[in-house]
């Protein structure tokens, strides 16, 4: 059996490790070794995922070191990792067992020189430009007068005082200051809110929204200045409706805010100037206005009524417009009296001529051959008429035993048929009438009810009545010894004695009815 086992390799009594043992103990080596570290480098892939973490790459030209930020870490970075930025990063370097890697745990981003931050700024700058940001055409006119000015800045430096000096100096308006950072890794977050915040203000609520909206801040290095070289300041400086003014350092400063805003201010001071204007020149340049326009008017009124006077001497006088007509109204009152008797004379002879025609003589010889004609005739008319109605009587007699046969051929037949006709027409006949005259009758019947006195009574009114009948005055109710009420549910006697007890209103029978058709036989 022993030659069959071949001889152990010598090193077998070495120890045996886990995987998750040798991980950690390559992690307590690496972190022990070099705990806090800082690291210079280009980055190169940048990820943020959706749980805000960084994931990035730190490179040089041999080697590539994994960088990550948790998203704690993330939110106090003063830089933004970008690829191709040349950084120092500062952090702990750790091991990653589940995928045998290492990397560095980011804690502090810093940009490797100014000519690094200036090739950055430049890199932004392109690609703003690129998307239309910086164009003329989407820059917004500023307000002449704005009501409400929205200053956002530090409240503890001097811009602040500076811009509301100059405001009060040139035109005092109401200000509105949104404190924030204006350096350092908070400045361009807070900026951005500010911006967005004075946006998102409804015109006429408790908060007045701004008409007009200046970014300021001192001179300082570009490190002072980052915060506005930011990209998420400089889209929310496009993304605002409130036209803004940017006065970020001194004239030399420049900063994207200010190729975005709408207006460049050297300085907050200058800022202030562009805001407003100076109210003294616009009261006497307002002031200078009016009296040109007073001038104007006065002048041109003076033109007018210099022209209207040219052309009224052209007009003819109202004495030589009424000339003619007054001459022509002479001639015809002197021709009317003429005219008048002329036309009298020519009607009272057409009269004459036809009344001669109209005389008692005449007519009556006119109408004499008229009265023997009729005479004539009227005698000729009575043989006539016996002659032709003989006639037809003998003709009549002719024919009426021919037809007294057919007729009662016929009226056998029809003779039962039309008396049930006839008596169904007049049964039919004699109901409707019968009806109407009841409906009629019912109507008038409540007419009469309603236009009675005992409905007036049932609406709270009463008859007084006295020895003489009703009583219908104060003066012949004090003169009746007795009185006599009426009420709708019964009568009162008032006077000499104890008031009698109230009778029973009379309530009328109803009349019957009697139908308005008389019999038909």
């Amino acid at each position: 059996m022993s030659d069959l086992l071949e001889d152990s390799p010598p090193g077998d009594n070495a120890p045996e490790f886990s995987v998750s043992e040798i991980s950690g103990a390559v992690k307590k080596t690496i972190e022990g070794a070099f705990g806090r570290v800082r690291v210079r480098g280009e980055v190169g892939r940048v990820f943020k995922a959706r749980s805000g973490h960084l994931y990035y790459d730190i490179k040089d030209d041999k080697n590539v070191l994994s960088c990550t930020t948790w998203k704690g870490q993330a939110a106090r970075l003063s830089v933004q990792p970008e690829e191709g930025l040349e950084v120092i990063v500062t952090g702990k370097l750790t091991a990653f067992g589940a995928q045998s890697k290492y990397n560095l745990n980011v804690e502090e981003v810093e940009v490797a020189g100014e000519g690094a931050l200036m090739a950055m700024l430049e890199k932004r700058k392109k690609m703003l430009a690129a998307e239309g940001l910086f164009s003329d055409e989407r820059k917004r006119r500023l307000p002449y007068l704005p009501d409400v000015i929205g200053v956002i800045t530090s409240p503890s430096g001097a811009v602040i005082r500076d811009i509301l000096h100059r405001l009060r100096d040139r035109f005092p308006r109401k200000v509105l200051i949104w404190p924030v950072a204006v350096q350092g890794a908070a400045c361009a977050p807070e900026v951005a809110r500010a911006i967005e915040g004075f946006n998102a203000l409804t015109s006429g609520g408790s908060m007045p929204r701004p008409d007009l909206l200046i970014v300021a801040r001192g001179g300082g290095s570009i490190e002072d200045l980052w915060g506005f070289n930011e990209e998420i300041v400089a889209r929310a400086t496009a993304a605002s409706d409130i036209p803004l003014i940017s006065a970020v350092g001194h004239e030399t400063d420049t900063t994207l805010i200010d190729f975005v805003s709408d207006l460049r201010a050297p300085t907050p001071t200058a800022a202030a100037e562009h805001a407003v204007p100076v109210r003294l020149e616009l009261m006497a340049w307002t002031d200078e206005q009016g009296a040109r326009l007073s001038r104007s008017v006065s002048q041109a009124v003076m033109m007018r009524g210099q022209r209207l006077r040219d052309v009224a001497r052209a007009l003819p006088r109202a004495d030589t417009l009424l000339d003619g007509p007054r001459q022509r109204l002479d001639q015809a009152s002197l021709r009317l009296p003429t005219a008048l008797r002329a036309m009298t004379q020519t009607r009272r002879v057409k009269l004459s001529e036809i009344s001669a025609g109209l005389r008692p003589r005449v007519l009556t010889a006119r109408l004499e051959p008229m009265r023997d004609r009729l005479l004539t005739t009227g005698a000729r008319l009575g043989p006539a008429l016996g002659r032709a109605a003989g006639e037809k009587r003998r003709e009549l007699d002719r024919l009426t035993p021919r037809l007294d046969a057919a007729r009662l051929v016929e009226a056998n037949g029809k003779r039962h048929d039309g008396l049930a006709d006839l008596g169904a027409r007049l049964d039919r006949a004699f109901a409707t009438n019968t009806g109407k005259h009841r409906d009629r009758l019912n109507a008038l019947n409540r007419m009469r009810q309603t236009l009675g006195y005992t409905e007036t009574l049932k609406r709270g009114y009463a008859v007084v009545r006295g020895a003489d009948g009703v009583v219908t005055t104060k003066k012949a109710a004090a003169k009746a010894g007795a009185l006599e009420i009426e009420f709708s549910d019964g009568r009162l006697s008032m006077g000499e004695g104890a008031p009698a007890k109230a009778k029973p209103a009379k309530t009328q029978k109803p009349k019957p009815e009697t139908p308005d058709q008389g019999s038909l036989f």
